[in-house]
């Protein structure tokens, strides 16, 4: 994989910040964009601006042919059966919301159980919060081995009889843990559960076969795959999606309107109300043929090499702790600087011009798992380098001088 030539694609890689060129390690929480994808928003806007499904003018007609049109790339992307089974929405906390507010608070009811991890994002947990208040359902969580990950004999004892709902993330957001979601899903579906996938932070960085992990639903967001912000798409098998009520209703959505009454449109569109996000799905498309020409398999093996180089580096500094396991672990470094608060980390690294991520990274259970208010997180992406991850370390040892460290 030719790095040098994949960071020429992207604009905003090539300025500097604060006096120095910019490192951007915050693709976690949002990844850059190529060019390929700018411009294909920026054609859309230009040429193409019109509202879908509805005219039958040449504008219309043609922007609905790259809304659906990306919709086929989404759908071919994660190996799904059908288009039917691809909905558009905000992104990931939008599709776990609509799963949660549709399919769960249907099927569950007292003493049902919701079963969920304590590495999950807010967004992967807050939904079935509300669940479970709402239904009389209870929450249970896989328990976390030291290193953050998890055991399959584990799932096996907490998924029983009374568990409707099994949501996992794929990838943690912090402590870079790949769960086995396939075998999640097949004791899940054993004891007739239905297995749900926050997909966030995997998609980006892997090959995803919906099909194969056998998961019901898959929620992902465009914004860190190179696509525009608000954008993303749920995922769900067909049967499933067919026998869920919308929970958004106006335009678009309908097939036919009485005074008194009401009827859906057939899938996907039932469960996409209002005018859509036609640029951001247009972005999703060329964002997904980017990706499909570097190919997920080099972007993949790129990200763990750089992760573990970060590890090693990171590893050997003097009061520095990483989280999350040293083996098999996606492309980002969790960490913490002894004595210095994470967002005064991050703010020297700044100055230096490396953006890294500081907080709780809406995983504040977590957090308290791991017996800190707060981390630094290094996240990487196919436009990182080597270079990255020593400038990350050199600044770390000129931080711990900033803050009276000796150096490690």
């Amino acid at each position: 994989m030719n790095v040098k030539a994949i960071r020429e694609q992207f604009p905003i890689l090539h300025q500097e910040v604060n006096g120095h060129p910019l490192v951007y390690l915050d693709s976690a929480a949002s990844s850059q964009k190529p060019r390929s994808v700018i411009d294909a928003v920026r054609r859309y806007y230009e040429l193409d601006n019109a509202n879908v499904h509805r005219g039958v003018h040449t504008l219309g007609s043609r922007a609905t042919d790259a809304y659906e049109g990306a919709r086929e790339k989404v759908r071919k992307f994660l190996n799904a059966a059908s288009t039917q089974e691809i909905i558009y929405t905000r992104g990931t906390t939008t599709a776990l919301n609509l799963v949660a507010s549709s399919y769960a608070r249907a099927v569950c009811g007292e003493g049902d159980e919701i079963v969920l991890t304590p590495m999950e994002h807010h967004s992967n947990l807050i939904p079935w919060q509300q669940v479970a208040k709402a239904t009389g359902a209870t929450l249970k969580y896989i328990p976390l081995q030291p290193d953050g990950s998890i055991r399959l004999e584990d799932v096996e004892r907490t998924v029983g009889e009374r568990t409707k709902i099994v949501s996992v993330v794929h990838v943690s957001n912090v402590l870079g843990v790949v769960n086995p979601v396939k075998e999640i899903a097949s004791i899940a579906h054993r004891h007739g559960a239905k297995m749900v996938v926050d997909g966030a932070q995997s998609i980006p960085h892997m090959r995803v076969d919906v099909q194969d992990l056998d998961c019901d639903f898959y929620a992902f967001s465009g914004h860190k795959m190179c696509a525009p912000t608000g954008i993303g798409a749920l995922y769900g098998k067909k049967a499933l999606l067919e026998a869920m009520e919308p929970i958004e209703f106006g335009g678009e959505m309908i097939d036919h309107v009485d005074l008194c009454e009401s009827t859906w449109k057939e899938l996907p569109w039932k469960f996409e109300g209002g005018t859509p996000i036609i640029a951001g799905a247009v972005g999703l498309g060329a964002a997904i043929d980017f990706l499909e020409e570097v190919g997920l398999d080099n972007i993949e093996a790129h990200e763990h090499a750089l992760s573990a180089y970060a590890y090693e580096r990171l590893s050997a500094i003097d009061g520095v702790t990483i989280y999350g396991p040293k083996q098999d672990r996606a492309g980002l470094v969790t960490f913490n600087l002894d004595d210095v608060h994470p967002h005064d980390v991050a703010t020297v690294l700044d100055t230096k011009g490396i953006a890294v991520r500081a907080g709780h990274h809406c995983c504040q259970p977590l957090m308290r798992w791991l017996d800190v208010s707060a981390t630094a997180r290094a996240s990487f992406y196919l436009y990182n380098t080597e270079e990255d991850v020593n400038r990350l370390a050199d600044a770390l040892h000129q931080t711990k001088e900033f803050f009276g460290y000796a150096i490690g």
